[in-house]
């Protein structure tokens, strides 16, 4: 299955290559001469010796979503610089009272670069690198509050999900008015999240809902909550009943639970539109990948392939905090060829029209940071 990757983020990636590759080796890159405007803090990476990448997940490899995109991205970061960089992959488990521990041991170790993600590790990195100043943290999905210290050798970086939930909006909106196969007369489509506690996990309900709503003002969105990121079972039990009330496409938003809405989907013969990564690519060759329409993806893998080589070439801009969206090329739909097989053209035009008017300024997508709980409810609660 061919997944196409957006072509502004291959530009960027590989300008950066570029970038990191007119240096020669790390020695080469570290001289005064060349490196006028490099941060002296990275100097330990430019010694000549391979980089050192240790990548701590939460949890474990095989979630299809975060993860498995986090182990995707260091093994292309291995194939196109494995001349300059070693990389450590460690699954940390779901025993959170080991995750500290963990990072302890890797900021013990030679690592250069200790990159981790979601907002579980947000205190321990907060503590952990003030007491190693020497080493570099990239951490995903989440910010760290820079107010608490010395958190120079921190880069947090998270992504504008609400721009690629608008997206899955507005397809599932043009999705359930359509001829598709699996499509049903009703202007009812659902949104099953992890937890309603999540700001990340409210930031694609608001976007989904307001993308839904640009193509139909009056479409009904069917919105619940699991409670969790690791309970498929009730993730099913949530997503089957939408479906059985009128739903012929449902986003789901809820890590590693997702697979229970993928599997309803399945059993009801109905569309879902999938979360993190590209999860068709997950069941491929399984009936379940044909009810995948598509994917609201953050490309965290290729964010990471692009945070280190940033970091390696001096670019990267630690002690700050970015947050990557369309116009950076980190988030979209993905575009398969299932995708290509049920999504009818003009709803495909629909879909990239309101890319380009999000990348333009045309269209601000609302985000759940900073929304107060009343607006947040009213928006939901207006759309059911």
């Amino acid at each position: 299955m061919k997944k196409k990757l957006l072509s502004a983020f291959l530009v960027m990636a590989m300008t950066v290559s570029m970038l990191a590759g007119c240096g020669g080796s790390g020695s080469d890159a570290g001289t005064a001469d060349e490196t006028e405007t490099t941060d002296d803090s990275q100097a330990e990476e430019s010694t000549g010796d391979k980089v050192k990448v240790a990548l701590l997940i939460t949890g474990s490899f095989g979630d299809k979503a975060f993860n498995d995109s986090a182990h995707a991205g260091m093994e292309r970061l291995m194939e196109e610089m494995g001349d300059q960089v070693e990389v450590e992959m460690i699954e940390m488990g779901t025993d959170k009272t080991k995750w500290e521990g963990s990072m302890l041991d890797a900021s013990e170790s030679d690592a250069d670069i200790i990159i981790t993600g979601l907002w579980d590790m947000k205190e321990i990195t907060e503590q952990v690198a003030q007491e190693y100043p020497d080493k570099h943290y990239i951490i995903f999905d989440t910010d760290v509050d820079y107010t608490l210290g010395d958190l120079s050798n921190v880069y947090s970086m998270s992504y504008k999900q609400n721009e690629c939930a608008f997206l899955a909006g507005v397809l599932a909106a043009s999705l359930t008015s359509s001829d598709a196969e699996y499509a049903n007369e009703d202007a009812v489509i659902g949104f099953v999240g992890a937890r309603d506690t999540a700001v990340v996990i409210n930031d694609s309900a608001v976007g989904y809902i307001q993308g839904a709503q640009f193509i139909n003002p009056d479409i009904k969105v069917m919105v619940s909550y699991v409670g969790s990121y690791v309970d498929s079972a009730t993730a099913k039990e949530l997503a089957l009943t939408q479906y059985s009330s009128g739903a012929d496409c449902v986003f789901v938003a809820a890590g590693p639970a997702s697979v229970g809405v993928i599997e309803a989907a399945a059993e009801s013969q109905r569309y879902v539109i999938g979360v993190d990564s590209d999860q068709a690519l997950a069941y491929e060759g399984q009936d379940e990948a044909n009810y995948i329409v598509s994917s609201a993806i953050k490309n965290v893998g290729d964010s990471l392939v692009d945070a280190v080589k940033k970091s390696i070439a001096g670019e990267l801009p630690y002690g700050e905090y970015e947050i990557l969206g369309l116009k950076d090329g980190v988030v979209g739909l993905a575009d398969n060829d299932i995708y290509q097989s049920i999504v009818p053209e003009d709803i495909q035009n629909a879909v990239n029209d309101a890319r380009d008017q999000i990348i333009s300024g045309e269209i601000e997508v609302n985000t759940a940071y900073g929304m107060d709980e009343a607006t947040l409810n009213e928006i939901i609660d207006s759309a059911q």
